[in-house]
């Protein structure tokens, strides 16, 4: 029979360049979490971190945890999947509890990145992202960017209102950062100083995009009573590249597992009461909250816009300040959402941030971009309600997981932009800018592909028809003259089945094209 799991002490090291080893900072964090747990005796250790083997030069890194705690024969045990790994290793230890297997078990997840040089550290993270984007040069600012352009696109917002939308959501974030202890953010970021910030990956600036940290965050749990139950987990995944994906403007991993957290907790969208959702960029925000229930599928800008995710308003997101503003330990920021929302849920937090509501809280991570995210339920334990067999949500998202289908070895002339962006942060062995595009072939499926450096910049607008040519191993695009606009209507002519009448008809006159943007 399966046993409730309660959260019995949490811990957590301040977030940013930090001098101590990542064994250093997880032991801090562990034993702050079993102090707190009043020391109970720990039967199992949990230990996520993403790549400690290219980040510090380890491997068997839970063994090696174990000794340095002083928990030599305590199993231990690692669990990755990529910047979602903190709340995945929670939910691994969760159902070891849950199952009856253990009773008290310390999750702890860390990473240390920052003392390597950034294009280093670029380069390992790039090595989540599906192995032919990475070939072109794609990077994770550089997928988000496309992501964002095609969302400023697909819900009709001009730049100067999107780029005041993405501000917004940052000052937001660095505002309640400021306040919390754990969070890198030491000051406001205005309107005024996000748009002085560079272009990382148009159209995300450098205020955008979560910076790189040292830390590590740690939860003991239990299945004796505590003031706060985990309620509810959801774990689902999507394709490794973006060009294979259902939608550009949502993410069927978070769906996929707010619809299981939901459900295990018998709870709705309109239930939760604040909420850490994963934003390594500002524009993950916003989708965040649209995938998990709280808006409708293109709302999520507008309830940025109008304050409607401030702490005093009527869904406060991400009160610590998010990854924008405690900074990204990759590794680790997944259970820091949870430690953060557990803070909050304890009344733990500076009196300035916390919340007259905050007895159900929900943390959404994800891993990689956005293809194997976590979504977890916390609640307080004294809240008085019935759980009923056969209950059904009435939050039903649309769930649809891209196909894993390889790319075709041969491509169309002509293709559709999809989305794009230039990438001004670019990684090992490529010039900046790079520009990078999904385009969208007449088969439904899309394909990456670059402008090359030797044309002329030009302005490119999602929906036009652009040139895609194979060039040696890769594939590149342009944008189409009058020539080749011309030549493809003719060819367009050309295939037509002739008339029975061909004396009684007028030829057509080809008019000159629109030019395109």
């Amino acid at each position: 029979m399966a046993c409730d799991v309660y959260v019995a002490g949490v811990g957590m090291t301040p977030f940013r360049k930090s001098n101590q080893s990542i064994e250093a900072l997880m032991a801090e964090a562990g034993k702050m979490a079993v102090q707190r747990a009043e020391h109970r005796p720990i039967e199992s250790i949990y230990m996520g971190a993403m790549n400690v083997e290219e980040f510090v030069g380890e491997g068997n890194f839970a063994a090696f945890l174990a000794e340095y705690l002083g928990l030599s024969g305590v199993p231990s045990s690692r669990v990755e999947t990529a910047c979602s790994t903190g709340a995945t290793v929670f939910e691994s230890a969760f159902y070891a509890v849950a199952s009856g297997y253990m009773n008290n078990v310390l999750v702890i997840a860390g990473e240390k990145m920052s003392h390597l040089p950034k294009i280093k550290t670029a380069r390992i993270l790039a090595e989540v992202i599906d192995r032919e984007e990475r070939r072109y040069g794609a990077t994770m600012p550089a997928l988000a960017g496309m992501i964002a352009h095609r969302y400023q696109k697909e819900f009709g917002l001009s730049e100067k209102r999107f780029r005041r939308i993405l501000a917004r959501i940052v000052e937001k974030n660095s505002t309640n950062g400021v306040l919390n202890p754990y969070a890198r953010a030491k000051r406001i970021i205005t309107q005024d100083m996000y748009e002085k910030g560079r272009f990382i990956a148009t159209p995300l600036r450098l205020f955008d995009c979560s910076p790189n940290s040292d830390g590590a965050a740690a939860v003991v749990l239990t299945s004796e009573r505590t003031p706060i139950r985990v309620s509810g987990i959801g774990h689902a995944t999507d394709t490794m590249a973006l060009m294979h994906r259902a939608s550009l403007t949502s993410f069927s991993s978070t769906r996929g597992s707010a619809l299981r957290a939901y459900a295990m907790a018998q709870l709705n969208p309109t239930d939760i009461q604040f909420a850490e959702v994963h934003d390594a960029f500002s524009i993950f925000e916003i989708i965040g909250v649209e995938d998990l229930g709280f808006f409708e599928p293109g709302h999520g800008w507008r309830a940025a816009e109008d304050g409607q995710t401030v702490l005093d308003g009527r869904l406060p997101i991400n009160p610590s300040g998010g990854l924008l503003a405690r900074g990204h330990p990759a590794g680790a920021s997944g259970l820091a959402q949870i430690v953060e929302v557990a803070l909050m849920m304890l009344g733990e937090v500076d009196e300035k941030r916390r919340l007259p509501r905050a007895d159900v809280g929900l943390a959404q991570s994800a891993g990689a971009l956005a293809n194997n995210n976590v979504v977890t339920i916390l609640e307080r334990s004294d809240r008085r309600r019935v759980m009923t067999t056969g209950w059904v949500p009435e939050y039903k998202p649309v769930i649809q997981v891209g196909t894993t289908d390889s790319d075709p070895e041969s491509v169309d002339d002509t293709g559709t932009l999809e989305t794009y962006t230039t990438l001004y942060a670019t990684p090992e062995g490529f010039s900046s800018p790079h520009t990078l595009a999904l385009v969208g072939l007449e088969n439904g499926k899309m394909i990456l592909a670059r402008y090359p450096k030797y044309l002329e910049k030009t302005q490119f607008t999602i929906g036009q028809k652009v040139l895609i040519r194979r060039r040696g191993d890769s594939v590149i695009f342009q944008t189409r003259n009058l020539f080749q606009t011309v030549k493809d209507q003719v060819r367009t002519l050309l295939k037509r089945k002739p008339s029975t009448s061909p004396d009684k008809e007028k030829p057509k006159k080809l008019t000159r094209p629109a030019s395109m943007e």
